[in-house]
């Protein structure tokens, strides 16, 4: 499919046009907040998308650089009185940014080429890496390097990275869960899992825990294997022809006419899976299947508020503190805001605490902890702050990259507190009620 001569300027020009400059996404723009410059505000960032569009501004390297300092937390969408669709606008803006090459340095370039167009396009290459990563950091080779002091011979910024790598799960999600997990109890529907690929490999237990609330819930769960990635982290870096390529994958992997909801459980990934019907409406072989994969999929408390949840009846558990973390792309995304709160609340032991700032974004963006580490650690120290002004003995998120950044971020600050996904929590309820004793017949 032939790529228009420009992304700007072959986009429905209403689009780039809708924004009224009025201001109101300001107070909601994290890098507006830290900066007070209009650039770096949505608008700001509108108006030099419209200026290339309308060929009143030739597009640079500072044009480009800006794009990708952008979160993408999509925070100005929920904030927007005209409904400007900025997530496609960031998009193509990025498209155009690689397009046009405006972003040099062979740094970068072979980055990219290892991880968005090599990685990630291939998961049995990132299960690969992973496993070499579970050995180095289950051999004693992490520990032992960390204490020589020999880290430190290193760069700040490769330090920084290598105390950011992830520990790898010691199994995989297929290796948890079975192809085909039957419901418990009369079968409600039949459910697609989507199990990811940063999450399958570092989270794979919260796949496992997703699987068994909704088998508790009455959904028999299909697991398909070799999955492929959702391709979110190539629409937000500009590669929209490679996330075209594995949103067809995934739809002759997983057909979405097969399944009454495909369900995934990560934030980011749910928010562009929803849109394989915009991404693929040019293309006649799978405009369809494709419009129906996005009415299909449902992030998990989206689809188990829809169907009723089968609350845990759980007696005499200690009380548990936890606050809720809302995902940047499950909030302002897919609107999907009150259900994960109101699922916490169904576990008899917990009370949930409301987090100051909730929908602040924690800095993670994707990639976007790793370029540019400044901003996303300004936002995640003000992340923890505000969870610890709670009191809270845990805080739940439902996206892979907050769940990971806000790990990393308590063990930097040697901080206790658990990070935790509410569908662990709510399995772990399910375990309680099914190992409490029954009372006797009398």
């Amino acid at each position: 499919m032939k790529e228009p001569a420009s992304f700007l300027k072959g986009l429905d020009y209403s689009v780039v046009q809708q924004c009224m400059h009025c201001g109101l996404c300001l107070a909601s723009c994290p890098t507006y907040d830290a900066t007070k410059e209009e650039r770096h505000s949505p608008r700001g960032r509108i108006a030099l998308m419209r200026a290339i569009a309308d060929d009143r501004l030739d597009p640079s390297a500072l044009f480009g650089e800006e794009m990708y300092f952008c979160l993408g937390c999509l925070a100005c969408m929920s904030a927007c009185p005209a409904g400007v669709n900025y997530a496609e606008l960031f998009e193509r803006a990025r498209a155009e940014v690689e397009r046009l090459r405006l972003l040099k340095g062979v740094k970068r370039r072979t980055i990219r080429g290892l991880t968005v167009k090599w990685l990630f396009m291939d998961l049995r290459r990132l299960r690969a890496l992973a496993r070499l990563i579970r050995l180095y950091e289950r051999s004693g080779l992490q520990g032992l390097l960390r204490r020589s002091g020999l880290l430190k011979l290193l760069p700040e910024r490769l330090q920084g990275l290598e105390r950011m790598t992830p520990e790898i799960a010691p199994r995989f999600s297929d290796e948890l869960i079975p192809e085909t997990l039957p419901a418990v109890g009369e079968r409600r529907a039949r459910v697609a899992l989507l199990t990811g690929c940063a999450q399958d490999v570092i989270f794979s237990d919260v796949n496992r825990d997703t699987a068994e609330v909704l088998a508790r819930n009455g959904c028999e769960v299909v697991t398909p294997r070799k999955q492929q990635c959702c391709g979110s982290l190539h629409a937000h870096n500009g590669e929209l022809e490679l996330a075209r390529e594995l949103a067809r994958r995934n739809i002759e992997q997983i057909p979405p006419e097969e399944f009454d909801a495909i369900i995934t459980n990560a934030g980011g990934c749910g928010s562009h899976l929803k849109h394989y019907g915009a991404l693929l409406e040019d293309d006649p072989a799978y405009r369809d299947r494709a419009a129906l994969w996005s009415r299909k999929v449902k992030d998990v408390h989206e689809w188990l508020g829809e169907i009723g949840l089968r609350p845990p009846q759980v007696n005499g558990a200690p009380r548990l503190k936890v606050t809720y973390h809302d995902s940047c792309h499950l909030a302002h995304g897919q609107g999907v805001m009150a259900q994960p709160r109101e699922l916490l609340r169904a576990i008899p032991y917990v009370e949930l605490i409301e987090l100051p700032e909730s929908l602040w974004c924690c800095g993670s963006a994707g990639i976007y902890n790793i370029t540019q580490p400044e901003m996303a650690e300004a936002l995640l120290d003000r992340k923890i702050r505000n969870i610890l002004s709670t009191g809270a003995e845990a805080v739940a998120t439902a996206n892979t990259g907050c769940q990971l950044q806000l790990i990393n971020g308590m063990k930097a600050r040697g901080l206790s507190l658990r990070v935790v996904h509410p569908m662990t929590l709510l399995a772990e309820a399910y375990r309680r009620e099914e190992a409490a004793p029954r009372p006797k017949a009398t």
